[in-house]
């Protein structure tokens, strides 16, 4: 137990009409929803990283957190800090938390005491998770440190490669041992400032061997849990490698690794890269890529990645819209990728920030199911393609038809289609029924 939560009491559903804001008004587990338990939908996670690691500074101004365990660069301070992020995951009941390497240990003056470290925390871990929550993913933190400064499994130096198969090899053998559902790769600096001193092509290979000797360790030490890559576009790099969804299935296919790697999809990153967060979730199911998500969103009137906790009950039905139309998780869920506000300085503030962040996800996943189940967007979808479901229109698609044969065809019959409206305000008014 940790004294730094002194006072808050493990969070209760307390259902619609509450005017509790430290209760769950939605977020109910054990709730049917499509026939399985609200949890089991959200799968929700709570990252180590912003939590517990971030101090509360940005661009222009530094600290404004004062945590007990800061600076954790002492393995009491990060024992004292794992204590404190068990009791908060204890206090929220969440089934999942996340974590890089740098989050959980404290770094060692050589990169053999660095595993030593991790490794010793993953034997702290064990025993708190043995009633607590489970891993949902492991990752590595391949940014922050200035040796990463012109990226990771892509720098111009090849003892930086080596360095980062050293690292992920390691958070990847921890991964497995704490039974973690996915492993991630966020390439927080693969990327480029510019291309007068870029080899492009050569960096690109770098990141796509890494990846394929990721996935041939996976096998290797027989990890079931997936590899997963987070998209994102830009910041702190001007121009990030894996962009979005599409560009990032794009570098699978080319490196044979469409069928080994998903993606975990972030709100933030969606729109940062000039999309909708539904939009990237789409494009993942319908890529067959889709794998998890972390929940956050930007200030709008930003343009960086803010990281805040969802609010908008809107963007949360339609992201779980897709998620549900994906078939949902399988080892993926719902990371809180969110940090309070460097005003929010008290210990309640965390726990508040995640109270409405889960019960938004869940308000949103209701109006989801209850748009799916009543088919209010699928039939009119499903009415305005009929005609690709005629014989006709199917033959076009054949593989013997020809770009001749059809437009013949169309001749022949003397076609004058008209435009049909795509109803899209009506289809507006009809989600706003739901949220």
């Amino acid at each position: 137990m940790s004294p730094y939560f002194d006072g808050i009491a493990p969070i209760e559903f307390e259902g619609e009409n509450s005017t509790n804001p430290m209760a769950f008004r939605h977020y109910d587990p054990d709730a049917l929803i499509m026939g399985k338990p609200m949890s089991e939908h959200l799968r929700f996670a709570v990252c180590y990283w912003h939590n517990f690691v971030w101090e509360g500074n940005d661009p222009f101004g530094g600290q404004t957190f004062e945590r007990p365990w800061f600076p954790a660069d002492t393995m009491e301070l990060a024992k004292m800090k794992a204590d404190a992020a068990f009791e908060m995951f204890r206090i929220l009941g969440v089934p999942y938390f996340c974590f890089h390497d740098h989050d959980v240990r404290p770094e060692g003056t050589t990169l053999a005491e660095s595993h030593r470290n991790l490794h010793e925390m993953a034997d702290y871990f064990e025993a708190k998770m043995e009633n607590g929550p489970k891993l949902l993913w492991g990752t590595a933190n391949m940014f922050s440190n200035r040796r990463y400064m012109s990226g990771a499994s892509t720098n111009p130096d090849p003892d930086v490669f080596a360095y980062c198969a050293s690292v992920v090899k390691n958070c990847m053998d921890v991964t497995h041992r704490l039974n973690g559902e996915n492993y991630v790769l966020w390439g927080g600096r693969e990327g480029y400032e510019t291309l007068l001193n870029t080899d492009l092509s050569r960096e690109l290979e770098q990141m796509g061997r890494f990846l394929s000797m990721v996935v041939e360790y996976k096998h290797k030490i027989g990890f079931k849990g997936a590899i997963l890559i987070e998209p994102k576009p830009q910041e702190p790099t001007k121009h990030q490698y894996d962009y979005d969804v599409a560009t990032v299935y794009g570098f699978l296919k080319r490196f044979g690794l469409e069928n080994e790697v998903q993606v975990n999809v972030e709100q933030g990153h969606a729109i940062l890269a000039g999309h909708s967060f539904e939009h990237e979730l789409a494009m993942a199911h319908t890529l067959g890529i889709f794998g998890s998500i972390d929940m956050n969103r930007n200030d709008y009137q930003s343009g960086w990645d803010t990281d805040q906790f969802p609010n908008s009950t809107p963007e949360a039905a339609l992201a779980y819209y897709e998620v549900l139309k994906a078939g949902g998780f399988t080892t993926g869920g719902t990371n809180f990728d969110a940090k309070l506000r460097r005003q929010s300085l008290d210990a309640e503030d965390l726990i508040a920030a995640h109270v409405g962040g889960m019960d938004i996800c869940a308000r949103g996943l209701k109006a989801a199911a209850k748009m799916i189940e009543d088919n209010a967007l699928e039939g009119p979808r499903s009415e305005r393609y009929a005609g690709w479901t005629t014989a006709q229109a199917q033959a076009m698609l054949a593989q013997d038809a020809t770009l001749d044969g059809i437009a013949a065809q169309a001749e022949a019959r003397e076609l004058d289609p008209q435009p049909v409206s795509g109803q899209q305000e009506k289809l507006e008014n009809i989600v706003n029924l739901y949220v």
